[in-house]
């Protein structure tokens, strides 16, 4: 940079001293500071007053959240038709509900679609931990629009909702996160809001779970609103007369392996190799009950379970067989069953959400002994993250006045120097505020980055003009002549931080907007920390470092006009 400054402003004047000149704007600056710094008793409280002020006002007012939404095109909804489905019967519901999304959108913005329906038979070689349904009435879609499609997801979700509502009012519904931020921040909930009710008693849990679920039905921001486990499955139950079975020489274990051969595979009873002779090769023969023939209460009845003097005796010689109800799956956390509520939001931020979802806890009243309740998802994270990042703001400023204070030796130009930090947090916060985003991750990152380009100019700042006040200037000038020398690199500086903010604020590009938080957060908090930095930062030096050896205490060694800390 030197070499080229050299060679480029060769033979160029180093001022210009028309009227639209930088060095006519540095002297009516001048001219305004001079002003300023002589109402510093009223302009400096009123400074403080006005922050404090604007922040109680602006920060209630801005929503949180951990990242900030964007609109990536796609989305993943589940489907529950009514308990007992079969899997034929949910398929069809799935392409129905794909075919409304198609209506919705336009069948030809549809750029990918997949679907997941009903679970896997226990014949099949894979784990069930990787399956994303709970049964055979569960279905998944994953959609993916066109790039070039308009679209609003959370528009698109509200309109589906009621289109569900109206064409398949027995089926559920629910949106889930596709994107893997959503996923990972979400911590295995399938929704941002999950409320586990646990405890040893599992009819205590579902019916303190109908209690909060109630409750939380009056938040108007939350949608899809559902418990995810079912109570009532189909099932038929089979009670063996142990004595009479005992007479007919009927075991458990024959009544067990009949059922089990009849209704599933005699793979799970006696597994049959038969080996080629010819290759060597051993291959498993299973026998299985066409399922088409095993469809009612009367075909269960007729299975043979033994053979006792050459005749079958018939499941129905020593049990009863009837239908009734159970429980379709069991969740555990800690290993004690839990009731699981889940909700989406919508129309608001997830702190207000959040918010009013423990508001609405709390009006369903204490939970019975030995019940425990639990909010998860993205409530619990968000929660943890905000307070950690408020820490983490607290002590980054207060590292800097440590180190400032050591590298002035002196508190008193460190707090100086500190003294925009104010202005920063109030211009993020009317950034945001205007803006209409929320208080994230993003947006911390971008007051954090304000503060420390903004504690910079500062220090610019208030080192020239303590360098003037220890040559010999009074106060008021060595206040004015550190701003006017230094309003050159301050406002390059800032300037040129905020424009190259700009096209992320803006949200350039493909998936920027995630992004856009940081940067109006920088851009606002940069702005009110300039105008606080060339107006305010000079009345405050002036302020602190009144003349006379008591008020300009400091520890520096070579400051022979103040009197030792």
């Amino acid at each position: 940079m030197p070499i080229l400054a050299a060679r480029l402003l060769r033979g160029h004047s180093i001022e210009s001293h028309g009227r639209f000149s930088f060095a006519h704007f540095q002297h009516h600056y001048g001219t305004l500071l001079t002003g300023l710094v002589k109402l510093r008793w009223l302009l400096v409280p009123a400074y403080l007053a006005a922050a404090a002020a604007g922040l109680m006002y602006l920060l209630p007012q801005l929503g949180t959240e951990i990242f900030p939404k964007v609109d990536m095109g796609q989305f993943q909804m589940r489907l529950r038709a009514p308990t007992g489905t079969r899997i034929e019967r949910t398929e069809a519901l799935a392409l129905q509900a794909l075919d409304i999304i198609k209506q919705e959108v336009g069948k030809e913005n549809v750029q990918v679609s997949m679907g997941f329906a009903g679970i896997q038979p226990p014949s099949y070689p894979i784990n069930t931990i990787y399956l994303w349904t709970g049964g055979p009435e569960e279905a998944v879609l994953q959609v993916e629009l066109k790039h070039d499609a308009a679209r609003s997801m959370d528009a698109l979700k509200e309109r589906l909702r009621q289109r569900y509502a109206e064409v398949l009012p027995d089926v559920k519904f629910s949106f889930e996160p596709s994107d893997i931020v959503s996923r990972v921040m979400s911590f295995g909930s399938p929704t941002p809001v999950e409320v586990a009710v646990s405890g040893p008693d599992l009819p205590a849990n579902r019916t303190f779970a109908e209690k909060v679920r109630d409750a939380l039905a009056g938040v108007p921001s939350l949608r899809d609103l559902q418990i995810i486990q079912t109570t009532d499955y189909p099932s038929v139950n089979i009670t063996v007369d142990r004595e009479r079975a005992g007479v007919m020489g009927v075991t458990m274990t024959d009544v067990a392996r009949s059922m089990v051969s009849a209704t599933s595979s005699s793979r799970f009873v006696v597994p049959v190799y038969w080996a080629d002779p010819k290759s060597g090769v051993a291959y498993q023969i299973q026998v299985e009950i066409p399922q088409g023939q095993m469809n009612s209460i009367e075909a269960l009845k007729n299975i043979p379970v033994a053979r006792k003097r050459g005749e079958k005796l018939l499941l129905q010689n020593v049990a009863d067989v009837t239908q009734g109800r159970t429980v379709g799956k069991y969740d555990r956390y800690n290993m004690q069953r839990m009731v699981t509520l889940t909700a989406n939001i919508g129309g608001e931020d997830l702190g207000r959400a959040a918010r009013r979802v423990n508001e609405a806890i709390a009006a369903a009243g204490e939970p019975p002994q030995r019940v425990s309740l639990a909010v998860r998802g993205q409530i619990a994270p968000m929660i943890q993250m905000l307070a950690e990042l408020q820490t983490g703001l607290i002590l980054a400023v207060v590292v800097i006045l440590l180190l400032l204070a050591a590298n002035y030796q002196s508190f008193i130009l460190a707090i100086t120097v500190v003294s925009t930090v104010p202005a920063v947090l109030l211009g993020v916060a009317a950034a945001l505020f205007f803006t209409g985003t929320t208080l994230n991750i993003q947006s911390f990152m971008g007051a954090i980055m304000a503060i420390g380009v903004s504690v910079a100019n500062a220090i610019l700042l208030v080192t020239f003009a303590e360098r003037a006040r220890a040559a010999g200037n009074a106060t008021r000038e060595a206040a004015v002549q550190g701003a006017t020398s230094r309003l050159r690199p301050i406002l390059m500086t800032s300037v040129a931080m905020i424009a190259g903010m700009m096209p992320i604020a803006l949200g350039v590009g493909e998936g920027a907007e995630q992004s856009a938080p940081l940067g109006w957060a920088v851009i606002g908090g940069l702005a009110a920390a300039t105008v606080a930095t060339l107006m305010i930062l000079p009345a405050v030096f002036a302020l602190v470092r009144r003349s006379g050896a008591a008020a300009t205490v400091s520890m520096h060694p070579d400051d022979m006009k103040a009197a030792p800390e």
